[in-house]
């Protein structure tokens, strides 16, 4: 009979060992999961946010180049009138209804384009990702606080050592560059 009893309680210890070990070797996958399920969020966002730095370059580029272009074409065309001949004056009027339509063109495929509001609403559209990425990388860096604590106390570093689990790494992104905003020039 004590046999038994003895035989009960080992079985139930090994059974608790085990059990505990499961656990605790789930709860370093689910963090291991976790830590990588928000990287490739951050991956995501920082992709969404190229693009829109991409298209924020081209909307400042293509509107600077259209400004710019009909600002020295209108200039020159102002400076001009006043020592121009009839057929120059020809000239400097299909001159300015050329520009006229074109931005009359411009108008009507994009009837609230306003330079300053594109440009303004892309900034705002990349501070939001820009917050997006702050985010996921908060909650990296707390799933992997919370993994490499695990890795580093009693009891669970045993088991991380046994399976050979390493330490994950913190994303510190440079603040000075964040800081910063980027030079773009055309």
């Amino acid at each position: 009979m004590i046999g038994y009893i003895i035989l009960g309680i080992i079985i139930v210890v090994i059974i608790v060992l085990v059990l505990w070990f499961v656990s605790i070797y789930n709860k370093f996958f689910s963090l291991k999961n976790s830590s990588e399920a928000t990287l490739g969020q951050i991956k995501v966002a920082m992709k969404k946010r190229l693009d829109m730095i991409d298209q924020l370059l081209g909307s400042v580029k293509s509107y600077a180049k259209f400004e710019k272009e009909t600002l020295e074409g209108v200039t020159k065309m102002r400076s001009s009138v006043g020592s121009a001949g009839v057929g120059d004056l020809n000239k400097i009027e299909a001159e300015s209804r050329s520009v006229l339509g074109r931005l009359f063109a411009v108008m009507e495929n994009y009837p609230d384009l306003k330079t300053s509001q594109t440009v303004k609403t892309l900034m705002d559209s990349i501070k939001d990702i820009e917050d997006e990425i702050a985010r996921q990388r908060y909650t990296y860096n707390n799933i992997s606080q919370q993994f490499n604590t695990m890795l580093e106390t009693i009891p669970s570093n045993i088991i991380g050592n046994m399976i050979h689990l390493k330490k994950l790494d913190y994303l510190e992104f440079e603040d000075e560059n964040l800081e910063k905003a980027p030079k773009i020039e055309f």
